[in-house]
This record gives C-alpha cells, structure tokens and sequence, in this order.
C-alpha cells in the first residue's frame, strides 16, 4: 500500500473519530479524550512529514511538480470560491438561457398560431416546436466538440471569454427576433437560439475542466458539482422571472380568458413578455465578464500542456501567495514519458481509457434523455393531469403564469435542493454510489408514477403525483446529472482533458435532442381526437414515462463502466506522471474501485 493512501485512509470510523480499531468503551472514559486526541494530532505529524518530502522529492518513484502538489493540498480558500462563483454564473446562465424557452413555447402558440374562430388557442406545429425547443441543443452539442477541442488546443481561459461572449449577444438577439411572417419571426429565433446554444455549449468543458484543475483532491468533487450546481438557481430564476412579467403584465393588460373572447385574450403586448424573458439570459453571463478574463490560466494547462513551468509558477503564486522554483528540467522529463504522448485516436488511449469515455458518455446520453424530456414538457404533464386549467379557459398571460408557477415550484422543493446534497456528500460518498444511487430511484419513481398512471390523473390524486414526479427530479440532480458532469473533468490526461469532457458532454445531448424531440411525439393521445394540432397519435404520457423508466435502469448497468475519483490526484487518475504501466494500472484500480 502506498504511503500516502496509507495515511488518508487511517481509519477514523468509530463514532467518536477513534483513529484506532478499539473500542471506546474499552478505554477509561476519562482517558479517551486525550487518547483520541494523540491520535489524531500523530496522523497529522505523520501526513506533515510525508508531504514535506514528497515536495522535497525525498525516496518518492513518481514525477510531481510542486505547484501542482501545492493546488492538490491546498486548504479551502477564497480563490476556490471566486473560481466557482466565476464558472458558476456561467452555468447559471446556460441553464436558465436553455429551459426559459419551455416557459414561452405556448405563448409563441397564442401569438403566432391562432387561427380565428378556432375552439381552442393556437399551438406551435410539431416541426415549428421540434425546432424551437431542440434547436439550441443542437447548437449546444456542436459547441461542446468544437470548444472542448479548442480548450485543449487554445488553453482554457483564451476560449472562455470567446463563449461569454457569443452567449451575450445571442440572449439580447433571441429577444429581438422578427420577421414579416410567424414563420420568419420563429426562423430568425431559432438562429440565434441555435448560436447561443453553440455557445452555451462551450461552458459546460470549460468550466468543469477549469475548476478541475484549480481544486485540491480533497473537496473537488464538490467544487466542481458547486459550479453544476448554479444550473438549478438559474432553472429557479427562469421560473421567477418569468413570474414576475407575466405579473405585471397581466395586472396592467386585464383580458378576459379565450373562452370568453377569443379574440381579447390575447393582448398586443403580450408579444414583450417571451422577448423580455430570454433577453434577461444576458445580465448574469455580462455580469461576470471582467472577472472572467482576469482568471489566470490553469496551472496544470500550462505546465502540462503548454510546457511553461516559469509561467504556471508566476500564475499559482499570486493564487496561492507561495513562491514556487521554476521547475524546467522536471516538466521535460514528463513531457518524454510515454503515458503523456498518444493521442485521443491512438490504441494507447483506448487501452487505458477507452471503457472511461464509453462509460462517460453513455452514461450521460441516457441521463440527458430523460432528464431533458421531462425537464422541456413538464408544462405537458401538468397539464394532462389538469394541474394546469385547460388552455381556453385562461388568456395568453395567465397560461404563461401558471406554467411558471408549476415549474418554478418543482424547481425550489426538488430540483435545486437534489444538487446540494451532492455538493454536499459527493466527496464523502464517492461518484459511483451517487450515480448508481440516482439512476436506481429515478428508475423507481418513474416506474412508480407510470404504471399506476391513471391514478395520479384523479383530482385527489394530483398532489401526490407532484410529489413523486419532485423526487425523480430530485434524485436526478443528487445523482447522474450532476456525476456525469464531474467525473469526465477528473480522469482524463491534462491534454486531452477538455476535448473528452466536450466529448461526454455532447453525447448528452444527442440524449437530450432524442428526449426533446421524441417526448413531443411519443406523449400525443392515442386518441386522434385528442392530440395536439397537427400531431399524430402517440404512445400516450403513461408509456412514455415506462420508456424513460427502463432508459434509466440502463443508466444503472452503463455506470459500471465509470471509475470512482475521490480523493485522488487528476495526474494519479490519468497516470500522466508515473511510468509506462502506471496509467493502466490506474485504470484498472479505479474500475475494480468502482465495481
């Protein structure tokens, strides 16, 4: 057993953080205090020595630079949460730029989609709704592979600033779409829905991978879920905001409900409310522009990567307020050994971490399929169980309330609280038991709403149902979809860590763009006479959800693949600074780990 994993695993157990495998009760109780103090106070004796010479190089087999040591022992300090806040409002961003449109989609219906005399309020076609819920997932893939390969190629912070940026401009042009036809004004949205997903998509590598990189081994796992975690605030703001206009909108604009009035139920100035809720996306990503651009660039990019010892000494000094030697001589040495030269494409990568990046990515596309569907259509379910009025008894401003009110609630009693607990227990549970620990109760709770599905649709019934569909969603984020988005930043070399995550990423949402666009279809009636206009019939909301169901339990079985990362070094991880076999010796004690 090596020294260091010796000493972080001393066993501290007993109830009363007895260090030693006696039992308390077998010393005198007044001793015992004393005892357990020696012990503690000789653990961290023992783990001073060690490390002052692992720094010092005394009798140690592996290659590690000092500044990279210091970051992996560093103390929890301010720069950790500048750092999370800086990437988090990125994330929060993303979050509240890609869900806020599934606030709006019947709005755009009622605007855009009435035909006169019709008995109920138009909706978006099927390929019109295809296209505005989907198409910024299209673009968020895209710029998953494109920004994840360039974070690698560009370093993390040059391309950081480049997808701020294009998520600013593309929010206020989302806001400002027109056109001389329903169709051109929904074409020129979807454009730039299509760019601000392209950018959005860039954030999801980076942040991950920067924070990464900043974190020490101790608590990263849960800096990086803090950063994941923003996505549930700005879910939650979404929700708010568009609480708020639709408030104030409708007590200055009274109209009466489309039952009574067609025609007056829809205000002229109804057509601000969607422009002002996706434009406000740009405030909180402007917001943290400048401190964004003052971020120093990654230690581990730069001296890994970039091969610029001087450089990533300079950097971690103003972060950690420690001077560092210039180590050159080191930095080429590693840079020569063969752990740190294939390539993504090489047998060597596959050997070493090919089962990783399928067990990443597939665990991820599953995820994505049934956190999204349900995510993009819960105004669907709310309304098939009539938690939400029927369309013509309410008017344009009043529907877009309600769906608010619904989401926003979800959101606050599960969605945000789910990402939390992991933030809070990743670190001391581990990634593996949290994933598998998700997939399964989102597998029971879906099977659990689905197959008594006509139970939950009865009036006394309907507040149960919110509760369980809340514990999907919250076993959701205190599970895969928060692990999914840590553990590809962490096991994977340093020059091939971003294009993997983007990798991963993006294999998500090719699950989520399945989820969104196949949900639309699938949930239609099998009635004809009670589908959407223009949709063909479906296999109904009650089999849709046994499908997300079983995708789920796959979910489970796929997590196999994924290795468990806790309290390791990203270099121990990705074997980039032991010999020849060190790296698939990693790799096959993280699998047997994980299983």
């Amino acid at each position: 057993m090596k020294v260091e994993t010796f000493i972080n695993s001393w066993p501290l157990s007993t109830p009363n953080n007895n260090p030693l495998s006696f039992s308390p009760l077998s010393l005198p109780l007044q001793l015992y205090p004393i005892f357990s103090h020696w012990c503690n106070s000789l653990k961290e004796a023992v783990q001073e020595i060690y490390y002052t010479a692992k720094r010092e190089g005394l009798g140690m087999a592996r290659e590690q630079l000092v500044v990279l040591n210091a970051l992996d022992l560093a103390k929890t300090q301010w720069y950790h949460f500048t750092a999370i806040v800086i990437a988090g409002m990125g994330f929060f961003t993303d979050a509240y730029d890609l869900f806020c449109i599934s606030l709006v989609t019947k709005l755009l219906g009622r605007i855009y989609y009435t035909k006169p005399g019709a008995p109920k309020p138009g909706t978006l076609p099927p390929n019109v709704a295809a296209a505005v819920n989907g198409v910024a997932l299209c673009g968020t893939l895209a710029g998953q592979l494109f920004f994840g390969w360039l974070g690698d190629k560009m370093g993390r912070k040059k391309v950081y600033g480049i997808t701020l940026v294009l998520m600013v401009l593309c929010s206020l042009a989302s806001g400002l779409s027109f056109g001389s036809s329903a169709n051109g004004t929904i074409a020129t949205l979807c454009f730039f829905r299509f760019w601000l997903g392209f950018g959005i998509g860039g954030d999801y590598p980076l942040s991950a991978t920067i924070m990464s990189e900043y974190a020490n081994k101790k608590t990263r796992g849960a800096f990086i879920a803090a950063v994941f975690a923003m996505q549930g605030f700005g879910i939650l703001a979404g929700g708010i905001v568009a609480l708020v206009v639709s408030a104030a909108f409708d007590h200055r604009f009274k109209t009466p409900s489309y039952h009574e009035n067609p025609a007056a139920s829809l205000a002229p100035q109804a057509d601000y409310i969607w422009r002002i809720i996706l434009m406000f996306g740009a405030v909180p990503a402007g917001l943290t522009f400048y401190w964004r651009m003052k971020m120093p660039e990654t230690a581990r990019y730069t001296a890994l990567v970039a091969k610029n010892a001087k450089q990533a000494a300079s950097d971690m000094s103003k972060v950690l307020n420690v001077e560092f030697e210039v180590e050159e001589e080191k930095i080429q040495r590693i840079a020569q050994e063969p752990a740190n030269s294939f390539g993504l494409f090489s047998k060597e990568f596959a050997k070493r971490h090919g089962l990783h990046l399928l067990g990443t990515t597939s665990t991820w596309f599953l995820l994505d399929i049934a956190f999204y569907s349900q995510n993009l259509f819960q105004k669907d379910i709310f309304s098939a169980i009539n938690w939400i009025p029927p369309a013509a008894t309410m008017n344009a401003i009043d529907e877009v309330f309600r769906i608010a009110k619904a989401q926003t609630l979800i959101a606050l009693c599960s969605t945000v609280p789910g990402y939390w607990f992991t933030v809070a227990l990743i670190d001391h549970l581990g990634r593996f038991f949290i994933q598998m620990m998700g997939f399964f109760f989102m597998t029971v709770f879906m099977f659990a709403i689905a197959i008594p599905y006509h139970h939950w649709t009865l009036k006394p019934n309907r507040i149960g149902f919110v509760v369980m569909y809340s514990l999907t969603f919250f076993f959701a984020n205190f599970g895969p979809n928060a692990t999914t988005f840590v553990v590809p930043a962490e096991i994977f070399p340093a020059r091939l860590r971003s294009t993997c995550h983007g990798i991963s990423a993006a294999a998500g949402k090719a699950g989520a763009i399945i989820g969104a666009f196949g949900f639309l279809y699938a949930a239609q009636s099998t009635d004809p006479k009670k589908t959407d206009a223009g949709y063909p019939p479906g296999i109904g909301v009650r089999w849709s959800l046994i499908v997300l169901g079983i995708v789920n339990f796959v979910g489970m079985l796929f997590t196999l693949l994924v290795p468990e990362a806790k309290g390791k070094s990203l270099e121990e991880l990705s074997g980039e600074n032991g010999d020849e076999n060190d790296g698939e010796k990693q790799a096959a004690s993280a699998r047997m780990a994980s299983v």
